[in-house]
């Protein structure tokens, strides 16, 4: 696994933050936060930023999620909040990405890095230029890359 980009490591990079709460049903028997469960706190942070954003049923649009990545950077624990921050990361011609971070006790615990693609009838279709300069609003910082040496 790559290390993520740092400005991912940092709350203040993204747009958009929720707390979540967890739940003792989260835990796997190692007392750490499971697979599902974490998988499950990004889509309601993911869910929870398309509402704030505008998104949910933008112009009788619909779009669907073709790709979940989730990398885990640290143990997650329960009783603690965990804050998902999240915004926009790469924007393509049919599709764009919704890159987040969780966060607990201010530390990185894991990314999720989400494909959605815009769907029509007949399959996958362009991003209107509308929907495209909302979702420009939204991207998180990233940091300048390394010069070579």
């Amino acid at each position: 696994m790559a290390r993520p980009d740092p400005s991912r490591l940092s709350p203040t990079a993204y747009p958009h933050s929720e707390l979540i709460q967890t739940r003792f049903q989260d835990l796997d028997p190692l007392g750490h936060i499971n697979n599902v469960a974490m998988a499950a706190l990004f889509e309601s942070g993911r869910v929870r930023f398309n509402q704030a954003m505008g998104l949910s049923g933008w112009k009788g649009h619909r779009w669907l999620v073709a790709r979940i990545e989730i990398n885990y950077l640290a143990e997650g624990s329960f009783p603690a909040d965990v804050e998902i921050a999240t915004g926009i990361g790469e924007i393509g011609t049919r599709s764009w990405q919704i890159l987040s971070t969780a966060f607990q006790q201010g530390f990185a615990i894991a990314t999720c890095d989400a494909a959605i693609v815009m769907s029509g009838a007949s399959g996958t279709i362009r991003l209107p230029d509308e929907l495209r300069a909302g979702l420009e609003q939204y991207r998180i910082e990233r940091s300048p890359p390394l010069p070579n040496l």
